[in-house]
This record gives structure tokens, C-alpha cells and sequence, in this order.
């Protein structure tokens, strides 16, 4: 869990009405959730108890929060980071997929170009909207409560999305040909309980292409089918979230 940004962790065990000051890596983590005094942050202490926590205000090198509510427990370790390598869509559809994974926990999203994705120069042409993603997010886990803000890395190409997650224990990639396992069947493959490091590949409308597939197997990634149904670029990756996250909290 070491890492994730906007993680606010308490030191010790947490109790109801207690106030907390928080300094150094506690603040900074703190900060990027940009509150204003009176909002609800969700924070963890040493035990892995959730709390909601209202902050009481900011001073230069410290901040003071009231915890107010319990709010469950982390998951089981080890904590899993989920990692989505998307092909850039068009308009707003990828404003819409940044939004809906972090509701459902994702913890990293990489945009990238394919072979049948708009390129971030184009769309930047036409609707230049890729600075606001990272506040998407925020927004989103705030609206979420969620106890980390997921991190939208910046756009890149296929090869290098996949090279940032060549280390993951686990991956799959969103594929809709006869014949490939359904995602159901690969999420009960004990590798994914063993990975702490997860990495979903989902590609534009139309897929990814026979080469592009090929090159993805060959970093390890398992196509898979969501099934019979064709889905739009922005559906089936927030589908796919959905069924890891809760195949993961079981």
C-alpha cells in the first residue's frame, strides 16, 4: 500500500472524537486532496481501520482533523494496485472512464495511443481537456470516499504503457474474439490472489489489432472476453474494473 497517492495514514489506533495533527508525509498526502476546512477526508490508522475525519484547519507545517465516523477496513493484504492501460477515446468518453474506474478502485490509469485510437494531438486539437484528468479523478475520489486519489499518468505509446507495468503479476487484456476465455474464468486463476500488481488492457472502438494483441501476449497479458455483447471503448474497461474489484473483496 506503501505509495498511493493521497493515502493519509494515522499513526497508532484511531478512535471516535479524537483529534489528530498531522505533519510531514501525513500533511502532504493531506494537501492533495486540496480541503477546505469542514471537508470529509477518509483516513486509515496503524490497524487498517477506515475512519472519516473532518479537518479542523491547515497551519504552516501541520493540520488538525476531528475522526467522526467509522468506515470499515482496508483489504486484506497484500493491497492490491490496479493498473488500466487505455486507448485514448474520443470526446468525452475518456473523462467518463477515469470517472467510473475510480469509483470502482482502480489505482492507476495509463492513456495511450493505438493503431485505431485518436492521438492525443488530435484530440487536444479538437477538444484540449487531457490537463483536467487528474482533477477528474480527485473528484472522483472524493465523491467515492475513497481513502487514495487513483493517478492518471500522462499519454504515451502502446510500447511504453506496456513497459511501465512489466512487472505486474497479473494481466489481462479486453479482446472480443471466438474462442477466448471469459473474464469470469481468468479472475479465478490463483495468480491474480498472489499479484500486487494488476494491469487490465483495454483497447479503442473496434479493439486492439491482431499485431497489437500479439505484442501484448508477448508481455504476459491474457486476452479475455467480456462477453457476446459489443461494447463501446468506454463500457468495457469500467465493466472490467467492476468485476476485479469485486472479485478482489471477496
Amino acid at each position: 500500500m506503501a505509495g498511493l497517492f493521497g493515502h493519509i495514514r494515522l499513526d497508532g489506533k484511531a478512535s471516535l472524537q479524537q483529534t489528530r495533527t498531522l505533519t510531514g508525509a501525513a500533511l502532504d498526502a493531506l494537501l492533495s486532496w486540496r480541503p477546505r476546512p469542514g471537508a470529509a477526508i477518509t483516513v486509515s490508522d496503524a490497524s487498517g481501520a477506515l475512519y472519516r475525519a473532518r479537518l479542523i484547519g491547515v497551519e504552516e507545517g501541520r493540520a488538525r482533523l476531528l475522526v467522526f465516523e467509522e468506515a470499515g477496513a482496508l483489504n486484506k493484504d497484500p493491497f492490491r494496485e490496479i493498473y488500466l492501460l487505455q486507448a485514448l477515446p474520443e470526446k468525452e468518453r475518456m473523462e467518463l472512464i477515469i470517472q467510473k474506474t475510480t469509483e470502482l478502485g482502480v489505482t492507476h490509469i495509463i492513456p495511450f495511443g493505438s493503431k485505431r485510437s485518436i492521438s492525443l494531438e488530435q484530440r487536444e486539437a479538437r477538444q484540449g481537456k487531457s490537463h483536467r484528468w487528474q482533477d477528474i479523478a480527485l473528484n472522483a475520489a472524493r465523491q467515492s470516499r475513497g481513502f487514495f486519489i487513483p493517478v492518471v499518468l500522462p499519454y504515451r505509446t502502446f510500447e511504453d504503457a506496456l513497459d511501465t507495468v512489466k512487472d505486474a503479476g497479473f494481466k489481462i487484456a479486453l479482446w472480443e474474439r471466438p474462442g477466448i476465455s471469459g473474464i469470469k474464468t481468468v479472475l479465478r486463476d490463483k495468480a491474480l490472489y498472489d499479484a500486487e500488481k494488476i494491469a487490465i488492457l483495454s483497447g479503442p472502438e473496434g479493439g486492439l489489432g491482431e499485431d497489437e494483441m500479439d505484442r501484448a501476449a508477448s508481455c504476459g497479458f491474457t486476452a479475455v472476453s467480456l462477453g457476446q455483447r459489443v461494447l463501446r471503448a468506454e463500457t468495457a474497461p469500467i465493466i472490467a474494473i467492476g468485476l476485479l474489484s469485486y472479485e478482489l473483496e471477496q
